[in-house]
C-alpha cells in the first residue's frame, strides 16, 4: 500500500490531500489547507509553505508525492509568486527524500474527470466518488487530492507499460 501525497500549490492557499493506493483501490487519508494570507511579506508566506508541507509529511509519511505545474496567467506576477509557492512545497518533498511528480492541470482532470476540459466542481465531485467520501473537500484540498489520484493513475499506468512485452502495430502487448 503507497501513500501518496497531493499539493495545490498557492501563494495565499496551498492545498494537500493524501490517499492510499492498493492496486486500484483509493483510500482517503487527510486533505486541508495552508493558508499564508496573514503572513506580511512573500518570504514568511514560503516559509510558511515549506514548513506546513513538512508538518503534512512528518505526520503521514508518504511514499511519493504529486504536485501540480504552474500554468500561465494573465497576470505575470501571480504566475512567479505561484511558482515560488510550488517551489517551497518541492523543497520541503525533497528534504524528505520523497520523489516529486509533475501534472499539468489538463493532466489532473483527464485523469480524474476524463476531460481536460472538467469544470472544478466535476472534480470535486469524482474526488467525492473515487474516495467514497460524503461530502466534497474545500476547493484547493480537493485538487490536491486530485494530484494524488492523478499520479497513482499515472503511476500504475507506467508500472503496466513497463510490463508490456512487444509493441505490435502500435498496440501494446502484455
Amino acid at each position: 500500500m503507497a501513500i501518496v501525497l497531493g499539493i495545490d500549490p498557492g501563494s495565499r492557499i496551498t492545498g494537500y490531500g493524501v490517499i492510499s493506493a492498493e492496486g486500484s483501490r483509493l483510500q482517503y487519508i487527510d486533505s486541508g489547507c495552508i493558508r499564508t494570507e496573514s503572513a506580511v511579506d512573500l518570504s514568511e508566506k514560503l516559509d510558511m509553505i515549506f514548513r506546513g508541507i513538512g508538518q503534512v509529511i512528518r505526520l503521514h509519511l508518504p511514499a511519493q508525492v504529486g504536485i501540480e505545474q504552474v500554468f500561465m496567467a494573465r497576470n505575470a506576477d501571480s504566475a512567479l509568486k505561484l511558482g515560488q509557492a510550488r517551489g517551497a512545497a518541492i523543497v520541503a518533498c525533497t528534504t524528505h527524500q520523497l520523489p516529486v511528480s509533475e501534472y499539468s492541470a489538463r493532466q489532473v482532470k483527464q485523469s480524474v474527470v476524463g476531460t481536460g476540459a472538467a469544470e472544478k466542481t466535476q472534480v470535486q465531485r469524482m474526488v467525492c466518488h473515487l474516495l467514497g467520501l460524503d461530502k466534497s473537500p474545500q476547493a484547493d484540498a480537493a485538487d490536491a487530492l486530485a494530484v494524488a489520484i492523478c499520479h497513482t493513475h499515472m503511476s500504475q499506468s507506467m508500472l503496466r507499460l513497463a510490463g508490456a512485452r512487444k509493441v505490435r502495430r502500435g498496440r501494446l502487448r502484455l
